[in-house]
């Protein structure tokens, strides 16, 4: 299994990163993670055929994570996609998805396309058989409105827990537990802000994290500009991660 950072960045693109984006193969298809407003940029830059996603799960409602989409759609519709597209996320995603959608380009929604685009949402600790994944979403404190949660993905063989965007919750270590891999948001190095992890809090809290190997993403600038300080591996647009 190999998962690649698309975006490492946070919303106001941190040392020139683009927004947060995982994209998982080895499996039986590719499946993305997030989709951030500059998704369809960083995907082409790594030579990633947009048409090549079947399958897209959202952690949240927050434009860097999942407003890369309607620039997906579209490159689909005027490419002459066929293969049908399938978001999972929290409830209302079909609705944010839509209005954001119609904001940026109105009538789209409407627009007849070549292939089909479909929404779930997931529940709270259900896990959800989706394509080529099976995906357990987990409550975490971040903005109400976004339906913030975390994400299990059982993939290829292989078990991810992605946080998503949150400040520190008692639900993480139940996220990472038994993980081949725990990729984990990492805002800010020693500010304590809400809705977001800092460097200092994810060292305190380490030992609970019961997981093979924990990679920090979601970096600011502040976080940067302090790496050579840090024990934890730092992710990186275009690295690559094989499990």
């Amino acid at each position: 299994m190999r998962l690649t950072f698309v975006g490492s960045g946070d919303a106001f693109a941190g040392g020139g990163r683009f927004q947060a984006c995982l994209h998982l193969d080895g499996g039986s298809e590719p499946l993305l993670l997030d989709c951030g407003a500059t998704t369809l940029i960083a995907l082409k830059r790594l030579a990633v055929d947009p048409a090549s996603l079947g399958h897209i799960a959202l952690s949240h409602l927050h434009g860097d994570h999942f407003a890369g989409l309607p620039w997906v759609i579209l490159d689909g519709q005027f490419a002459n996609r066929t293969k049908p597209l399938a978001i999972t996320g929290p409830e209302g995603v079909r609705e944010r998805v839509e209005r954001t959608f119609e904001l940026l380009y109105p009538g789209a929604t409407e627009a007849d396309r070549p292939f089909e685009t479909s929404f779930v949402e997931f529940a709270a600790r259900v896990p959800l058989e989706f394509g080529p994944a099976r995906i357990t979403a987990v409550p975490v404190q971040h903005s109400s409105d976004t339906r913030p949660h975390a994400l299990r993905v059982e993939y290829g063989g292989r078990v991810i827990a992605y946080s998503g965007d949150t400040e520190w919750t008692d639900t993480l270590p139940e996220l990472a537990r038994g993980t081949d891999l725990f990729v984990c948001e990492c805002n800010f190095f020693d500010k304590h802000a809400p809705g977001h992890l800092d460097y200092q809090t994810l060292m305190e809290k380490r030992s609970q994290l019961e997981t093979e190997r924990i990679v920090i993403t979601h970096m600011s600038e502040d976080m940067l500009g302090r790496l050579s300080e840090i024990e934890l591996e730092p992710a990186a647009d275009g690295a690559v991660i094989e499990l």
